[in-house]
């Protein structure tokens, strides 16, 4: 790769339906690391054909199990990406020429979402994920469920983007907001989250709002819609869930 070298790094768990394509996606880099938390299907074996340095360990929490992996890299710019995320055609390009005479410390690609039975129209807005970025000035976050690096210095966005094939259905994704809303009750109380009661009632209105009007998911039709709703829903979960927390603490107390 010319520019600065750079090691792509994945964490996996199970993840064999999905890595051959990040992987893949990943072979213009100057090393590959895999950390694995004990799968239990081909995502090994994948990782090997791909020519991945591959290391497991038991799963120590979404941001300590992704710093671990980022530890283990050799170099300093690290293109950190899911296991069920990748790069289209041309991000390698993009990214080649940028790091060429890096203009920041780290840097935020533009996301696709894959919507239940469909890829989000064109015209849907992006999520913008910060996924480039030198290891010396970024770590990972401390909250418990969406880690994502914290960089020291200057962040852009860059026009590199991936691919996130997330949820195959409701109900993948219904389970995934209830392990994640479940995950964020003791750091949402720890932080002194206020006027709970309220938050129930009025931010997974304006949750669905922003989704479906604001980034446009109205485009993509019933997918676009059931999207909104169920993001509406974990705003909503999540602060009913402080609320029970509190109650079942006052009752505790007494």
């Amino acid at each position: 790769m010319s520019g600065a070298p750079v090691s792509g790094v994945v964490t996996t768990m199970d993840n064999a339906a999905t890595l051959d394509a990040c992987l893949a996606s990943l072979a213009f880099c100057d090393e590959i690391v895999v950390l694995d938390s004990g799968s239990g299907d081909a995502t090994v074996a994948i990782a090997r054909r791909h020519g991945a340095r591959v290391h497991v360990q038991p799963f120590a929490g979404y941001a300590a199990q992704k710093q671990a992996a980022l530890d283990l890299a050799r170099n300093d710019w690290c293109l950190l990406l899911d296991a069920d995320e990748w790069l289209v055609d041309g991000a390698r390009e993009t990214i080649e020429r940028e790091l060429s005479a890096p203009r920041a410390d780290g840097y935020r690609l533009p996301r696709r979402e894959w919507l239940f039975w469909r890829w989000v129209h064109p015209g849907t807005a992006s999520n913008w994920q910060l996924r480039l970025f030198r290891r010396s000035r970024g770590r990972m976050n401390a909250v418990p469920v969406h880690a994502e690096p914290e960089v020291q210095g200057r962040v852009i966005d860059l026009q590199a983007p991936l691919r996130h094939r997330g949820e195959p259905d409701i109900a993948a994704r219904v389970a995934k907001i209830n392990r994640y809303t479940t995950g964020m009750v003791e750091h949402k109380r720890a932080t002194g989250a206020r006027f709970v009661g309220l938050r129930m009632l009025v931010y997974p209105h304006i949750a669905f709002a922003r989704f479906y009007f604001l980034k446009r998911y109205f485009l993509n039709g019933w997918a676009g819609f059931i999207a909104a709703r169920t993001h509406a829903f974990y705003a909503f979960l999540k602060y009913a869930k402080v609320h029970e927390a509190s109650r079942v603490q006052s009752r505790d107390d007494t």
